[in-house]
This record gives structure tokens, sequence and C-alpha cells, in this order.
């Protein structure tokens, strides 16, 4: 029965994961499509739970006038059938409605939900351009996708789900009441209103607070996490009292909205429970008054004084459901200026699949500014022939990464194309293109995985011999069977932790060759590939790589200079613009950047000029 309920609903549907839209209502429905039918018939099931539950207080009231009305002997006689009636659906219709209801709520929606939420925007987050990701912290937008995921679930079950418990509730409550004397629905009236209009005070300063306390917490979270995340540079510097302080900024911060909200909170909470007691004293005042009078029985007191007193309960726990509600309308809002950005670099509709036949690149009077006034690269013309080694040169900021990072689509062209075997890559599919593309960084990072994990990553479907191939081509074999992991993993099932933070600089970059290696795509690029390996395992990997270059189109930029003076060609960059092309001894003899350059090595560095 269980089971059921829980795969009632796919929570990891397989559809596209769109942008979704910026307002609430719409981000709240956007995440609801595929729950409409158990959110109904929840709503449904409150409702007459609601009703019901108000009928026992009736039922109470009844009981009373007939114990009134009739001695033991007679009771039973009379009123049996009312009395079964009543015993029948306080112990079985209210339970099996019950049960139904939980079953919906707790089986159905409060775990599956939640996830599908999670799950749609992680995957739509996945599309987000690389800048997304560094103008934000990666532990804020995770923080973003689990609160944001329960605060939509919540707000949306408490508007269908407590929103009508409590109006259905408080309608029945009238109804009850009035037919026991409707002199008796004017406090209830008074203290109604009076409710609402504290609710209308703090509700709105309460939602303010929450929104403010949502985006402090998740800015909390972010500057912890990235306090962990680079641990070793916090440690490398000896600024753990630094770090400290800079996670203090924000949490006095957060406390700062804390106590604000707790403030309102006070106020709301001695406000009602201030009308609660009025309303009680008001209800018994005027019920003795009207029995007094002989206008109300017994019982009608009893209805009137339970439900009260019920309401004088009830209240408290609705007051928190509204607050509840508008700190996750809060929440919600917050989220959504996170997980509703679209995404900068798209896909064309109907976009083809990239196809490399040759390898062919064209760069075409590209310009490219970092959304910055001065150019990093203006209209760039560069062309590289199929199967073509070419090495970029030039001191920081030149412009080399950044051609390098257009290339990969990593960020769009402003003007001008670049093609592959004359297919414009803004025209072809993204993941098309990078799958295309082999690529070793100088600043690897590593999946918190495995090893073997992170080498196949290259080639999800590689074979065990593709794999050993990988390892010994990367000259990776011997440091691998030395490793082993807190669980007890060994070699290639060992974890690497998070970023690859437990191998040292050298392993990850061989671990990325090898990757590479196996991926064995028909563009290559390496961006000081083995800039972290000493010179001996260098030499070695030296090998691999011109292995792995063969019948390949390469693009390799390295301050090294030696590491790419066997080049086809060298292009030399200089504030976005090329201003020398040859080969190495053409360079050298031309006299100009290059050959400056490479005079200034030393040990073969870039010296600082």
């Amino acid at each position: 029965m269980f089971k059921r309920f829980e795969s009632w609903i796919d929570a990891l549907p397989a559809k596209e994961a769109e942008q979704p839209p910026t307002g609430i209502y719409a981000f709240c429905r956007f995440y609801t499509k595929g729950f409409e039918l158990p959110l109904i018939l929840m709503s449904i099931l409150t409702a007459i739970l609601a009703v019901l539950e108000v009928s026992l207080f009736g039922f109470m009231g009844q009981l009373v006038d007939l114990l009134i009305a009739h001695d033991p002997d007679t009771l039973f006689e009379k009123e049996g059938k009312k009395l079964l009636g009543m015993t029948l659906l306080i112990l079985v219709v209210i339970p099996a409605l019950v049960l139904l209801h939980a079953l919906i709520v707790y089986q159905g929606l409060l775990g599956n939900y939640p996830m599908s939420i999670r799950w749609l925007a992680h995957r739509y987050l996945l599309k987000q351009s690389v800048s997304f990701y560094q103008n934000d912290f990666a532990g804020r937008i995770a923080t973003k996708v689990m609160q944001t995921s329960i605060a939509v679930r919540d707000t949306v079950t408490k508007i269908l789900d407590v929103l009508v418990y409590i109006l259905v509730y408080f309608i029945s409550m009238l109804v009850m009441i009035a037919n026991a004397d409707p002199r008796l629905m004017a406090p209830m009236f008074i203290w109604l209103c009076v409710y609402i209009g504290i609710q209308f005070l703090f509700i709105p300063k309460l939602k303010a607070a929450s929104t403010a306390q949502a985006d402090a917490r998740s800015t909390m979270t972010g500057r912890v996490v990235d306090s962990y995340t680079n641990i070793a540079t916090v440690k490398l510097f000896a600024h753990t009292q630094k770090e400290a302080e800079y996670a203090q900024g924000s949490m006095e911060s957060f406390l700062h909205t804390v106590y604000r909200q707790m403030r309102l909170v006070t106020g709301i909470n001695v406000s009602v429970q201030i009308i609660n007691y009025l309303l009680v004293f008001a209800i018994a005042a005027i019920s003795i008054y009207l029995w007094s009078h002989h206008a109300i029985t017994i019982g009608a007191i009893t209805i009137a004084v339970s439900l009260s007193l019920r309401l004088n309960g009830m209240s408290q726990w609705i007051m928190w459901e509204i607050s509840s509600l508008f700190e996750n309308i809060g929440t919600v809002a917050d989220g959504v200026n996170t997980l509703s950005k679209p995404t900068e670099i798209q896909d064309i509709e109907n976009a083809e699949k990239l196809k490399v036949s040759h390898g062919a690149i064209d760069f075409r009077q590209i310009s490219f500014h970092y959304g910055e006034d001065s150019g990093v690269i203006e209209k760039l013309d560069l062309n590289i022939k199929p199967g073509e080694k070419v090495g970029l040169v030039g001191r920081s900021g030149a412009g080399k990464s950044t051609l390098v990072n257009l290339l990969m689509r990593f960020y769009d062209v402003e003007k001008g194309t670049i093609e592959i075997d004359g297919q414009d890559i803004k025209q072809v599919q993204q993941d098309s293109l990078r799958a295309n593309i082999g690529m070793v960084t100088q600043d690897t990072s590593l999946l918190h995985r495995s090893i073997r994990d992170n080498i196949l990553y290259g080639n999800p479907e590689a074979s065990d011999e593709a794999l050993q191939s990988a390892i010994t081509n990367s000259q990776s074999y011997d440091f691998i069977q030395s490793l082993s992991d807190p669980e007890g993993n060994q070699g290639l099932d060992a974890q690497v932790g998070e970023r690859g933070v437990k191998l040292s600089g050298g392993q990850r970059q061989r671990i990325a060759i090898a990757r590479v290696l196996l991926k064995n795509a028909p563009i290559l690029l390496l961006d000081e590939a083995t800039s972290a390996l000493d010179s001996e395992v260098e030499a070695a990997i030296q090998e691999s790589l011109y292995k792995l270059m063969e019948g390949k189109t390469v693009i390799a930029i390295a301050h090294r200079l030696s590491t790419i003076a066997a080049m086809d060609r060298l292009i030399v960059l200089d504030q976005g613009n090329i201003v020398e092309q040859g080969t190495h001894l053409e360079l050298i003899a031309s006299g100009g950047i290059y050959a400056q350059l490479w005079a200034h090595q030393t040990g073969g560095f870039l010296g600082i000029d």
C-alpha cells in the first residue's frame, strides 16, 4: 500500500528541464505540474475532515442534552441509532479518511514533490554557463536548490491543505454556533476581524524578514562552504582566524534577521493570546446570560465554549502556519532570483550535432570583452588547418585562454564567428561541440569520486583495456596502485576527495591527461597541460601527448616555451591581437616579442617582462 502511493508520481521525471518563470505563483505552478491530482484530493479530504471534526463538537452538545433529557434505561432504546451512527463515524469513517489523507500527503507528496523540484532545477542549472557559477558560491547555489524545493512544497501544501482546513473549519464552526444561537456569532466575528487585522499588521513584516533571512542564510552557508572547499589555501596562508572572521560577518548578519523576525513573532504571539482569552470570556459570558433567560440549552453552551476553546488552541497553530507560509513564500521569492535566471549560452532551436570530419578551425573577425569597454580580443582572424599543431604564446592577459574558452563556447563571441569544419559553433549542440574537443587545463579539478570514475569521465563506455592503456600512457599506474582512502578503497577505487584534494598537483594532472587520452577527441586543447609536473614525469608524458596529438588538430598554451617549440606554428598574441606567427626558428630569427620571451626564459619559464 505504501509503495503504491510512493510510486504514484514520478519524482525524477524525464521531461526537459526548462527555465522556470520569475513570478512566485507561476514559479510554484511550473514545479507543480504532474502533482495536481494528489494535491486536489488532499484538499478535498482536508475539507471533509474539517467538517467532520466540527460535527463532533455538535455531537458533544447533543450528547449533553440527551443525557439531561433521558435516564439510562431509555437513552439507548430511543437514541441507539444516533449513537451507533456517531460511533461508526468516529471509529470507522474518520480514521479511514485520515489514513487516505496521510498516504497522499506523506507517501505521495512530501518526498516526491520536493525531489521533483530539485531534479528539474538541478538539470536546468547544469545548463548554465561557466560565468553563472563564477559569479556565485557553489554552496550558495546548492542551498538555494534545497531550500527552494522545500519552500515550494510547503507553500503549495499549506495553501491547499492548511488554509482549506482553516477556512472550512471556521465556516463550519460559525454554522454550528449559529444553530445554537445566532447571538453567539457576534464575538466570533469581532474576534475574526481583530485576528485578521493582526495578521495584516505582522505577516508582511514577517515575510520581508524571512526573505532577508533566507538570503542571509544562503550567504552564510556559501562562505562556510567556500572556506571548507579551499581549506588547503586557508592553511597555506595561515588564515584560520581570517576565515573565522569572514564567516562571522555573515553569521552576525544572519542573526540580525533572526532577531528582527523573533521580535515580530513575540508581538503577534502576545496579541493573538490576548484576543483568544477575550473570546473565551465573551462566549462563556454570553452563553450563561442566554441560558439564564432560557434561550439556549446546556448542550448549546457546551458546543459554544468547546469551540471557542478549540479556536483558542487553533489560533496559535494558524498563526504559525500563516507565518510559515509567508516565510516559505519569501524563500521561494529569494530562490526565484537564482533558479529562474535565463541561460546565457543556449542552443538554437533544433540545433544539429557537430560533425568533425577534418578538424579545421576558423576564427573569423571575432571580438570579445568580458562585458568591459576595452577589448580582450578585437576583430581577430585565425585559420587552423586540419591536423595542424598550433601553440599560443603571449604574456598573461594577452587573450590565450579566452580564445580557448570561446572555442569551447564557455562564452559566446560578441562579433564574428568560430567555425569547425565550416560549421558555426553557435549553430550546433553545445554537448556535441565539447564531445569533439579534449582539453587539459592548468588548474585540474577532479570529481569527488574514485580514480576509476574520474578517468572514465572521458569515455564512460571505454573497455578495461582502454582504461589501463590511458593509465599507462599518462604515467599514472605506479601512484594509483599506492592510493587508499579511509573507507578501505584502494587503487582505482580510492576516492580522490573534493576537487581531487587528496592528490598532488602532478597526480591530478596525470589523471586529467589519462581522462583526455581515453576521450580521444579529434580536437585537442592543452592549457598549461604539463605545468604541474616535474621534468622527469613531463618528459615521459610529453611522449604520450605527442602520440595523442597524431591525426588531431591541436591548440596548446604554454608559458614554458620549450614545451611548444616543436609545434607546426606558433601564434603570438598581445592585447587580443595576433602580432606574430610562424615556426619557432622563424620567430627567433624575426627578433620580435617571441624572441624576447625566449631570451628572457630562465629554466624554461617566462621572466617578469
